[in-house]
């Protein structure tokens, strides 16, 4: 009785990066080697279809037999079971935690909780990414937010120490982990038009400007420490998410703004400010001119409302519900919102009466970036 045995034997674990991202697709080994045939590996090598299904289903076997230690990327570098060369080791982690921009603009803001993995199913079919791939890229943002959602710190950092992820896609994870702390909702139809990188950029501005964080990073590196934060925490003992949860101080702040909206004079003034600076610079100076009133009132009530959780969960929609959309049904370009919203900042700080010019900067500042990068079709 004959028996055929495939053996290999060697030192370095060889690794196809094709045939990896087909894993990673979750392609079936007879589906990866289809692929693989069609796109003329046994031409270029020479090979028979039998060498290609066995060289296929070893590889298969190695990446499920690695990926366990890719679940604890810095565990890679030190196991001894594979030789795999560091860059290699970068590759393999980079691509395991790689994300498809359908899928999670699917689940973004959503809890990571069994109820929503149930979903997967209909996600797979309306995204076309097989659902094999779904579970993986699910698995890794509740993965990365267990890990990081206790710790103190830079939350970029964070994911980068504990995952060894690159720079991009770190920040991109600490926007899923953003969205999913504070429950932004993303799935109305308004909102639909946004991509996940819309999201991530705004994401980005408010863990920069509007977090605990960010208030400790920019006080740390001027040595000056404001009467909120003297209050309410010594420095040496943050117990915070500090990038994962808006300032709550600055939040109650916000309440302070409503003086734009709420004194006659002072609203009144501020619309002869903007409207001056904005005469003849731009074609629908009407309309700007008309609506200020409406518009100043939704930026600002958005700003006294953000202390309800509910009404931060809802900013996006308000943005595109109280701004954007009046924007664009009266014609105006982004050029047109950028020139409003900068002359609309800078005229506030030639107000007499109006004594809240660091909250102000502090919330107009997120609130312009992110309307320009929403501001589109």
């Amino acid at each position: 009785m004959s028996v055929e045995l495939d053996v290999f034997v060697g030192n370095t674990t060889i690794m196809d990066e094709e045939v990896y991202q087909l894993w990673l697709d979750g392609y079936t080994v007879n589906e990866a080697v289809r692929v693989r045939m069609e796109g003329g590996v046994l031409e270029e090598w020479e090979a028979s279809a039998e060498v290609l299904h066995s060289d296929t289903m070893d590889q298969f076997r190695t990446f499920q037999m690695c990926e366990r230690l890719l679940h604890s990327p810095a565990k890679l570098a030190n196991q001894l079971l594979f030789q795999i060369p560091p860059h290699r080791q970068a590759m393999l982690i980079e691509r395991y935690y790689a994300f498809d921009s359908a899928f999670v603009r699917e689940v973004l803001g959503k809890k990571l909780s069994k109820g929503t993995k149930k979903d997967l199913d209909d996600i797979s079919t309306k995204t076309a990414i097989a659902l094999k791939s779904c579970r993986r890229q699910f698995d890794n943002f509740k993965r990365v937010f267990k890990v990081v959602e206790e710790l103190k710190g830079c939350l970029v950092e964070n994911i980068q120490q504990h995952f060894l992820l690159s720079d991009r896609l770190a920040r991109d994870y600490a926007a899923i982990v953003f969205f999913v702390n504070n429950r932004f909702e993303t799935g109305k139809r308004k909102l639909q038009y946004l991509s996940f990188q819309d999201f991530a950029f705004c994401a980005c501005q408010l863990i920069n400007y509007w977090t605990v964080g960010a208030v400790g990073e920019r006080e740390r590196e001027t040595g000056v420490v404001t009467r909120s934060l003297r209050r309410q925490r010594d420095f040496d003992n943050m117990v915070e998410d500090m990038d994962v949860d808006l300032d709550k101080e600055f939040l109650q702040d916000l309440k302070d703004l409503k003086i734009l909206i709420t004194d006659k004079d002072m609203l009144d003034q501020h619309k002869s400010l903007v409207c001056t600076a904005l005469r003849g610079k731009t074609k629908v100076f009407n309309e700007m001119e008309t609506n200020f009133k409406n518009l100043s009132r939704g930026l600002v009530n958005i700003a006294a409302k953000l202390l309800n959780a509910k009404d931060v969960r809802d900013f996006f929609i308000d943005l595109v519900e109280k701004f954007i959309e009046p924007c664009r049904s009266d014609k105006w370009t982004a050029a047109d919102v950028k020139l409003f919203l900068t002359h609309y900042t800078n005229s506030a700080h030639i107000l007499d009466a109006f004594k809240h010019q660091a909250v102000w900067d502090r919330y107009m500042g997120v609130i312009k970036s992110c309307i320009l990068k929403m501001y589109h079709d």
